[in-house]
Order: C-alpha cells, then structure tokens, then sequence
C-alpha cells in the first residue's frame, strides 16, 4: 500500500510535494511508487523541444514521455493512439508499472498544454492512478524542487494489463456521419468541441502544419484552451468557473459531447474541463485524428470545412 493519498484528478504543488516526500525512492521496494511524467511538446511552429525543457528544469525523479514518439507508427496523423502493447512497452521503458501513481506534467513555459492528453492516454489504456499537476509554473514559482542535466534511466518494469477503451475515443468516419446529420429531422445532436483558437477555428489564421486548410468541423462550437486557463498562471480554472465557461457556450450536459483540436492533444484540456465541471463520463469522447485528419480527409463535394470569415 502507497503511504501518500492522492484523490484529485488535477493536484496542486503543494499537494504533490507532501506526497513526493512520502514517496518510496528504493530501487529494492516493490511498493507502488508515485511517478512525475513530465509531458512537455511544442507546436511544430515552435522552436523549442520538449525533451529538452524535461533535462533544462524538473522535478526530482521525473520521467519524459515523448509524445512523438509513442503513437501509432503506421498512421500519416501525427498523434494517433498507440497499440495496447506498444503502450505498454513504452511504459515499462520509463520504469512505470501498473500500480504506480503518475502525475502528468507540462513545461514551465506552457502551463497546461499537453500534459492532459498524455494522462487521458494512460486513462484510456487502463491506468488506475493519473493525476495531472496544476502546474510546473507554480511548482516552480513557489520554490518547491527541481534538478537538471541529463536524467538517470529509469529501471526498466514489466507493464502488464493494457486494454484500449474504444468508448472514450471517435473514429473518423463516425464524426463525418455527425457532421452530416447534424441539424436534420431526427437526428441526435452532438457536439462537436474544437480548442484550436478562434482564428483557425474561423478560418482566418493558418493551421500550424503547412498545406492544411483551417476552418471547422460544421455545427462545432470553438471552445479555445485560453478559455479554460488563468491568464497568468496557465492554471485550469477552478471547476465552478469551467462551468461557467462551458454554460456560457452553449455545452450541455445532457448531450453527447467530442473533443477535438489540431492533432489530439489539446482536445484532451476539453475533456479535462469537462470532466472538472461535472459533465458525465459517458457523454465525452475525444477525436483522435481531430482537425490535421479532418481537413486531410474530407472531399470538397462534401463541404465539410466550414469558414466564419
């Protein structure tokens, strides 16, 4: 049994670190061990390089999880889910086993970004204990530890028990379906939440990813991360004022509810949102591919790519 308690989905640094020192740091013990899995990515625009803002500033007995890296390596989009057993793999690899407590978290610079879809990665393959820490920036602002330079290797572990629950995510071809029924005599309405910002959701600013068009997915709502973060800190907002946002744009509880953003990643600081502010688990889904698949898929005939320009 761990000797540390974690109940929050989102931790504070305060809370991490009572429960850090608490933590069994011996090569020899068998008991579950409470991980920091640093997350950190950057946009391809940006110049910086996850893994090294990871050796640059972390928390003591962190891992890395490379983003890029682990995913399905025969898919063209950028950041599909990975099998069951490469995931597993790829955890054993960082020495994290199936009983450990993982908190998940970004770089310093970004706050929240993709910390929460390397946790949702974990949640839907089964992993009983994520937590996502809310934030680096605090931990470090607040004075509590970190080291640098190249890390030591974690000792490998055996993963075992990974399973995909294919009810958290949506295929491609089921958000078309959506996208062309939404609005009809009878049909069910989804919706569709994009936290791209406004001006790509709009088809004003250019994706990212050069050649993509911008745009959105018809009868989407745009639902920007920058809405879901404190301005200063990169904080999530507390779940009474995630609430609030989501009610001000309309996003109802009641009914089915996918994320989706540029590649999967973002999508997951929806998700996240949504789950703090109440809305039922078995209303949300993410949209893997999201919009780097959508705007590759799509025919024109079909008029699929929506513009508010």
């Amino acid at each position: 049994m761990s000797s540390y308690t974690l109940n929050d989905y989102f931790v504070t640094p305060k809370q991490l670190d009572a429960a850090l020192k608490k933590n069994v740091h011996s090569k020899i013990s068998t008991a579950p061990k409470l991980i920091p899995l640093c997350a950190s990515w950057f946009l391809p625009t940006d110049s910086r390089n996850g893994y090294d803002t990871f050796k640059q500033s972390r928390i003591p007995h962190a891992r890395f999880f490379d983003l890029d890296a682990v995913k399905d390596p025969d898919s063209p989009y950028p950041h599909m889910l990975p099998s069951a057993q490469d995931f597993a793999k790829a955890m054993g690899q960082l020495g994290i086993r199936r009983d450990d407590d993982v908190v998940v978290y970004d770089s310093k610079e970004l706050g929240i970004f993709s910390a929460p879809r390397v946790a949702w990665t974990l949640r839907v393959f089964g992993h009983p204990n994520v937590h996502v820490l809310n934030n680096f920036r605090l931990w470090v602002d607040q004075g509590y530890p970190v080291e640098e330079g190249e890390p030591t290797l974690a000792e490998p572990a055996e993963y075992t028990g990974a399973e995909l629950d294919r009810s958290q995510v949506v295929a491609f071809d089921e958000v078309r379906e959506i996208a062309k029924e939404q609005g009809k005599e009878g049909a069910e309405e989804v919706q569709i939440l994009d936290a791209r910002s406004k001006g790509r959701f709009d088809g004003t600013d250019p994706e990212p990813r050069e050649g993509l068009s911008s745009g959105h997915i018809p009868h989407s709502i745009s639902v920007p991360i920058s809405d879901l973060l404190d301005p200063d800190s990169k904080e999530l907002l507390t779940p009474n004022n995630l609430k609030k946002v989501l009610e001000s744009k309309g996003v109802d509880p009641a009914k089915p509810i996918i994320s989706s953003c540029g590649t999967g990643v973002t999508a997951a600081i929806v998700d996240a949102a949504l789950w703090q502010a109440g809305y039922p688990a078995e209303k949300r889904r993410l949209y893997d591919g999201s919009w780097t698949e959508w705007a590759q898929r799509v025919t024109p005939s079909e008029s699929l790519i929506r513009k508010n320009e």
